[in-house]
């Protein structure tokens, strides 16, 4: 490397060679060259987060005196410039580091003391005893989890997983009055309507809403202040609650400081209960995914129910062909979700005595997790849901020769001659009204009425 292109740092373990334009120091330099693993840095949200918690802790530290007000000014304006993206390209650190995130950590406290020292007079803005004061990498990196976690819920997975729910329940109350066959097993079962069908899935997003807006309750409590393990060492006893309280002003959203800080340091169980719901969600929007894709199947060979819009060419050698590329990568999307919830597991129980060593990791499948389940529930709202259409004569077909539909003469003929009756049906590819009317000897009135496919759909005993 030619002089002109690097300059000396030094710290506690002496000189090193650091890129003569770069913001960070000798600290991150070190991890640079240490951990040339993956190639991919702390995800935005979390650099993003971290920005917010420095910008926090110069304001609460200038507030409770422990900081003079310029230097706490200059610190809180460059974390913010941080947390805003301006500096990303001076967080070159591998997510695949020390466990405790400590370089991710000084990262930030170097870029930020770099970028603050040139709006103070004097002495230099110091990373560790300025920007990193009252602080601990084993508090700061548990606390940019949850906040850049939180943050990611609240801002994007939430409105989205709100807006497709409005979406189906906006199309199953326009689709209301269209009944269809029901499955079981893949195979023919008793009708229902597509408002029905459509209203299961919202039922399922509901219930995944709530149990992520649950979780949200244990995710916002903050271990900051409890610096190295727990104890609080070298913080002002103020200084928790004044940073949740100061952090939920700046991020727009609540935060809480954590009764016990030493279980935030050492667990992350807020975490995996946080990527078990997103499982969860992965599980509906897989479900969600692959009935449309069944619906859609075909469209002679199949069920052809419905016809999603046609977003792209199917197939480099059948002109033609239009697959249904929506809900194919929702379902990857959700195989990879489910991956991280593994992964993050591990990493969950990777607590060792007073600090969980595994933070990084857990941060990148959180923000990942949230981040795909997030664009993906918005792409099938908009480029799927929206814009389907029902094939009502391939509908209607289906549900007239559906034999499933005696089920309602059990009541009335019993189950054997029903059973009878719906198989006479199938063999001959004959309406079951037809059929029933030859072998009960009821009127063709008395069968319509008791086979209603539409009065079927709302339970009960047929009279």
């Amino acid at each position: 490397m030619a002089r002109q292109d690097y300059r000396i740092e030094h710290d506690s373990m002496g000189e090193l060679q650091v890129p003569a334009d770069a913001l960070w120091g000798a600290q991150t330099q070190r991890a640079v060259e240490n951990f040339p693993i993956s190639g991919r840095p702390m995800p935005r949200g979390f650099i993003r987060a971290l920005g917010l918690v420095k910008a926090a802790a110069a304001q609460v530290n200038g507030d409770l005196g422990l900081l003079p007000k310029g230097r706490s000014a200059a610190i809180h304006k460059a974390a913010l410039s941080v947390a805003a993206g301006d500096f990303d390209a001076h967080f070159p650190i591998d997510v695949f580091q020390t466990g405790s995130g400590t370089s991710s950590n000084m990262n930030a406290n170097e870029v930020i003391a770099t970028l603050a020292s040139r709006s103070v007079r004097g002495k230099a803005v110091h990373p560790n005893d300025d920007v990193n004061l009252g602080q601990s990498s084993n508090d700061v990196i548990p606390t940019a989890l949850r906040v850049s976690a939180q943050l990611a819920t609240v801002e994007s997975l939430l409105p989205s997983l709100k807006h497709l729910r409005r979406t189906i329940d906006r199309r199953g109350k326009a689709l209301g009055r269209i009944t269809k066959t029901g499955r079981t097993h893949l195979m023919d079962a008793m009708p229902l309507t597509f408002a029905q069908e459509f209203g299961a899935w919202s039922a399922q997003l509901a219930s995944a809403q709530a149990r992520i807006e649950d979780t949200l309750k244990r995710l916002r409590r903050l271990p900051i202040g409890g610096t190295a393990i727990g104890t609080g060492i070298n913080a002002d006893p103020r200084f928790g609650k004044a940073m949740a309280k100061a952090l939920s002003t700046l991020a727009k959203t609540r935060f809480e400081s954590a009764e016990n800080k030493f279980e935030g340091l050492a667990s992350q169980d807020d975490a995996v209960e946080l990527s078990g719901q997103l499982g969860v969600l992965a599980v509906a929007v897989m479900k969600i995914a692959n009935d449309l894709r069944w619906m859609n199947s075909g469209p002679l060979a199949g069920l052809g129910e419905v016809e999603l819009p046609a977003l792209q060419p199917g197939s480099s050698i059948m002109p033609g062909k239009v697959n249904p590329v929506i809900p194919e990568a929702a379902c990857m999307v959700c195989a990879q979700v489910m991956g991280h919830h593994t992964a993050i597991t591990v990493a969950g129980q990777s607590g060792n005595f007073q600090l969980n060593v595994m933070l990084p990791l857990i941060a990148l499948d959180l923000l990942d997790s949230i981040g795909l389940l997030g664009n993906t529930m918005r792409l099938l709202a908009d480029n799927v849901i929206a814009g389907l259409q029902v094939r009502r004569d391939v509908v209607a077909d289906a549900l007239q020769r559906n034999p499933i539909l005696v089920t309602a003469l059990n009541p009335v003929i019993g189950y054997e001659k029903a059973a009878a009756i719906a198989k006479q049906a199938y063999r001959q590819q004959r309406p079951v009204l037809e059929v029933a009317v030859e072998v009960t000897g009821m009127t063709e009135q008395a069968l319509r009425h008791l086979l209603d496919p539409v009065a079927l759909t709302r339970g009960g005993i047929q009279r």
